[in-house]
């Protein structure tokens, strides 16, 4: 063997492989616990989806939980246990962790932003994710009904609708999907409008192209419009001591 150059220097080069590999498994703890590598800075960035600073999100909030956690070093930090705990906050959508050379980490918050209430204390943001969080300020007045699985949904929808309404100047205040899939608007002046379960959005199309229109027929207080009619939509109407009803049936085409 002892001739068998070749042999030997596969021996050699396995041995020297071996000796690096202990050296560096014995002095890596020593290294990764340098004083030089523990935790010098923890700055928090971030602001919510309009580009805004925290509203909800409070520096007592964030103090707590650096105060109350161990973070370790820059190497042995747990990036996903800190994004943990900053997601149980109930304004934080989202919580991302990096870590910045050599011995610093930052958290990037990202805030809810309210866009309905859902069935009482329930909130949906504007990605149409359900959460629940209290705060002391006004929160929007905008409602949504229907099962929380549908709020992505509903929330959709609520865009393309409002952008219609918009054009006749009027705005949503309550937005309702059943459980047979049909949905109902409720405007701020108290009319409702029935969409139904089918071709909501050209129905409501043809309800604001008309809009003008059906308003300067009516001298009473338009209180709800069905637009499930194919050719034209139902109408009633309120007299000014709201005991009297009126129906009528507009035709828009046909």
């Amino acid at each position: 063997m002892w001739d068998n150059y070749r042999a030997l220097n596969i021996l050699a080069n396995g041995l020297f492989i071996s000796v690096v590999l202990v050296t560096i498994v014995a002095i890596t703890p020593h290294i990764i616990n340098l004083p030089v590598f523990a935790l010098k800075n923890i700055s928090i960035v971030g602001k919510n989806s309009n580009g805004k600073e925290f509203k909800y999100i409070t520096r007592k909030q964030i103090s707590n939980i650096i105060n109350r956690n161990e973070f370790g070093n820059f190497f042995t930090v747990e990036l996903d246990m800190i994004g943990s705990e900053f997601e149980k906050l109930p304004w934080v959508r989202t919580a991302n962790i990096r870590r910045n050379w050599p011995n610093s980490i930052e958290i990037e918050l990202e805030e809810h932003i309210v866009l309905a209430r859902r069935d009482g204390s329930e909130l949906v943001n504007t990605y149409g994710e359900v959460f629940l969080a209290k705060t002391n300020r006004k929160l929007t007045e905008l409602k949504f009904t229907g099962l929380a699985e549908s709020s992505q949904k509903v929330s959709q929808n609520y865009l393309v609708f409002n952008k219609l309404l918009k054009l006749i100047q009027r705005s949503i205040v309550q937005l309702d999907f059943s459980a047979r899939q049909a949905w109902r608007i409720h405007l701020e002046d108290g009319a409702i409008l029935e969409l139904g379960r089918e071709n909501m959005v050209d129905r409501l199309a043809t309800y604001v192209a008309v809009h003008e229109q059906v308003v300067s027929q009516f001298r009473e207080k338009i209180i709800y419009i069905d637009l499930r009619y194919p050719n034209g939509f139902a109408v009633r109407t309120v007299n000014s001591t709201h005991k009297k009803h009126h129906n009528q049936i507009i035709k828009t085409s046909g």
